[in-house]
C-alpha cells in the first residue's frame, strides 16, 4: 500500500470512517489526487466533498454531522440515543446557534429538524456518543435532554414527554448536574417539581 493511501486510510479511521476535501487538504493531498483514487475505486464519493475507504458502509447518524461541530443532536433524537425514547425518530433533530445556515444540510437530507438556540447555551451539556450503527456523534448529555423537554413541554409530544422525563428519573439521575442546567435555563423549580413527583 503506498503512502498517501496509508493517509487516506488514517484519515478516515480518524473521522468515523469519512473524511472530506478539506481533511484531506489539511494532510496535502488534493481534490485531483482525490479524484485519482476514486477513479482507481480506492476510495469512494459518498456525499458532495465527503468520501469514505472503498467497501466503508458509512454510519447515517455520523455521516449528516460530519464537518460540522455546531450540528449537535437533541430532543428526540438524542434522547433515542440515550434510551430516553422507545421511539425510532422519523426526524433527525439537530440544535445549532442562532444565525447558523442550514440550507446545505436541508437540501442533502430533508427529514431534519433544527432548533436554533442562543450561541451562550449551545454548547451547554455538548457531549459525545456512539450512535446506534456505532460511529461517534456529537449530542447532548442527558440533563441537557431532559431540560430541553421542560423547557419546551408544549412544543413536545406528550407521550416523549412523559416517557423521557420516568425514564431519566428512574436511571440514576445526575441531580446536581440537572439543577446546574435549570438554573442556566431559569426552570430550576419546574425541575424540582418533577423530582419531587417522580422520585
Amino acid at each position: 500500500m503506498e503512502t498517501t493511501e496509508i493517509t487516506l486510510k488514517n484519515l478516515a479511521e480518524a473521522n468515523n470512517g469519512v473524511f472530506s476535501t478539506e481533511d484531506a487538504a489539511r494532510v496535502g493531498i488534493n481534490r485531483t489526487i482525490l479524484k485519482r483514487y476514486a477513479d482507481r475505486n480506492v476510495i469512494t464519493r459518498i456525499a458532495r466533498g465527503q468520501y469514505a475507504m472503498a467497501g466503508f458502509v458509512p454510519d447515517e447518524f455520523a455521516l449528516l454531522q460530519s464537518g460540522s461541530e455546531n450540528l449537535i443532536y437533541s430532543y428526540g433524537s438524542a434522547m433515542y440515543f440515550w434510551g430516553l425514547s422507545d421511539r425510532t425518530p422519523h426526524l433527525l433533530e439537530f440544535s445549532v446557534p442562532q444565525g447558523y445556515n442550514t440550507s446545505r444540510i436541508k437540501e442533502r437530507d430533508p427529514n431534519v429538524r433544527f432548533h436554533y438556540v442562543k450561541s451562550d447555551i449551545h454548547s451547554l451539556g455538548k457531549t459525545t456518543a456512539k450512535s446506534p450503527q456505532g460511529g461517534e456523534v456529537i449530542l447532548y448529555d442527558r440533563e441537557r435532554c431532559i431540560c430541553d423537554l421542560v423547557r419546551d413541554r408544549n412544543a413536545i409530544d406528550k407521550q416523549l414527554f412523559t416517557h423521557g422525563l420516568k425514564t431519566y428519573f428512574a436511571s440514576k439521575p445526575n441531580l446536581r448536574k440537572l439543577l446546574k442546567y435549570g438554573k442556566q435555563f431559569g426552570i430550576d423549580d419546574k425541575l424540582r417539581t418533577y423530582m419531587e413527583v417522580l422520585m
